[in-house]
């Protein structure tokens, strides 16, 4: 994402209050513009179309029918994104472009399969036991394959850096979400709910639609190599387990108070938990803001460390390569202690007004006493997060499974422990797990930054042998 980087220094470089704005709401365009989009029409909709007005039973089925588009969506294409991601930064180093058609295809065929199946059995479950009509289980199981299909192809656009473009994308479908319900509502008599789930399966297939356009617009070509990514699922596994852990970790909180007293049954197949989602979803919006600093921070400032360093080991000299390394792990503890600081008094403020204006909205009770424990646990887990960016920038995928995995380990175990609290300590297991994870994958860095010049110049290679080149994106691979 280093274009990124060189459009937000173009950005800052003129001090005014303007260019920080601008620079503000560019970092948000290429990184949470499409989930907000989908949100506020989401929202939209509901508010215009007087979702309000039906029975508790259909409205229940509708957001549970949404909800589960978008968490097993995202469930699913975990395990695939992050190794197509470093293939596909292998191959553009070495300028085979005529691979990325084929990996394409190949992971395509691999998430079609991997997120298709359960989806088949559950919608059979769906409509055998809960009896919901036929169409309505068909326009739930296309929205999740359509979302599947987004998620995966912005993958391959976001090496492009078109950021803006695939926003518009969103904006495109999500317009004709919100105007397709409306006509079928308003003017052909649908149930609100069909309308508005019609509408959003609509609009999901017309942003793949685009997206794909726009991918075979980028990448022509196709040498036809459509084996050539199967290798590295087995030499990367670690992304594998890392990435899915991390995302697994990211709802297996919910997955466990949907297991207890609390949780609804909603025909008899979707189970939810509304408070304590609702929180949930509070307390992420709360702590948002991380990722859009934290890619400001590191785009403008730690990624050119980075390079430095990478450019001293291949020709520089023992004291340029010891020197730009301390420089390069300071501005990472430098940018990890600034999300901190600044996330925190986000985090504040926005509590504080939440606690104030949300009980205005309807919001309260349980949902409430639960949300500032899991605000402190998103704000910990973001953190993290950006952790594990950076043990990927060291090429320790054994840090970055270890991070997650333990994440995921005691987010579970000490969930299960929580139901027996008191609420307001629901959220004690997402507060802890992060933690954990937080500390182990620190603990890594630190490491890290001890032993980088035994793995650079004794674990491992700088040039693959045979190939003369160094790997992308990486100081050094194992051997």
């Amino acid at each position: 994402m280093a274009g990124i980087g060189i459009r937000l220094n173009k950005i800052y470089s003129k001090e005014s209050i303007f260019t920080k704005l601008f620079g503000f709401g560019y970092s948000v365009v290429v990184t949470i513009a499409p989930m907000l989009i989908i949100i506020a029409v989401i929202v939209l909709m509901q508010l215009v179309l007087g979702f309000s007005s039906l029975d508790y039973v259909t409205r229940e089925l509708y957001a549970c029918t949404v909800l589960y588009i978008f968490i097993f969506a995202l469930l699913t294409a975990s395990p695939f994104n992050a190794v197509i991601s470093r293939y596909m930064s292998d191959i553009i180093y070495e300028e085979k472009y005529e691979d990325i058609a084929p990996c394409f295809y190949t992971g395509l065929i691999m998430n079609t399969i991997f997120s298709f199946i359960p989806a088949l059995l559950f919608c059979i479950h769906e409509y055998k036991v809960g009896g919901v009509n036929i169409w309505y289980v068909f326009a739930g199981f296309a929205g999740y394959m359509c979302l599947m299909f987004t998620f995966y192809i912005m993958l391959y656009l976001s090496i492009c850096k078109d950021y803006k473009k695939i926003s518009l994308f969103y904006i495109i479908g999500m317009i004709v979400t919100f105007l397709l319900a409306c006509i079928l509502y308003f003017f052909f008599g649908v149930r609100c709910d069909i309308a508005m789930l019609v509408g959003l399966v609509v609009g999901l297939f017309i942003i793949a639609m685009l997206e794909y356009a726009q991918f075979r617009q980028y990448f022509k070509t196709n040498s036809g190599n459509y084996f050539g990514v199967l290798p590295y699922f087995a030499k990367y596994w670690q992304l594998v387990v890392a990435n899915f852990f991390y995302i697994f970790g990211l709802y297996v909180h919910n997955f466990v108070f949907w297991n207890t007293d609390m949780k609804m049954i909603v025909v008899k197949s979707f189970v939810c938990n509304q408070p304590y989602d609702m929180a949930s979803c509070l307390a992420m919006f709360t702590n948002i803001t991380s990722s859009v600093i934290f890619l400001t921070r590191v785009e403008m400032y730690f990624h050119d460390r980075y390079k430095r360093y990478s450019e001293a080991v291949i020709g520089g000299r023992g004291m340029d390569i010891t020197r730009a390394k301390q420089r390069m792990f300071r501005q990472l503890m430098e940018e990890v202690m600034t999300l901190a600081r600044v996330q925190f008094i986000v985090t504040t403020v926005i509590f504080l007004i939440a606690m104030i204006i949300l009980p205005r909205l309807g919001f309260g009770g349980t949902t409430l006493r639960i949300y500032p424990c899991l605000a402190a646990g998103y704000y910990i887990l973001f953190l993290m997060y950006a952790i594990i960016i950076f043990l990927y920038y060291f090429n320790d995928l054994a840090g970055a499974v270890m991070t997650s995995v333990s994440f995921f380990i005691a987010t579970l175990f000490f969930s299960i422990l929580a139901t027996k609290l008191p609420v307001i300590w629901y959220g004690i297991g997402m507060v802890i797990g992060a933690f954990v994870g937080f500390s182990i994958a620190y603990y890594r860095i630190r490491r890290m930054e001890k032993t980088l010049d035994i793995h650079v110049f004794c674990s491992g290679s700088i040039l693959k042998k045979g190939k003369g080149r160094m790997p992308s994106n990486l100081v050094y691979e194992r051997n």
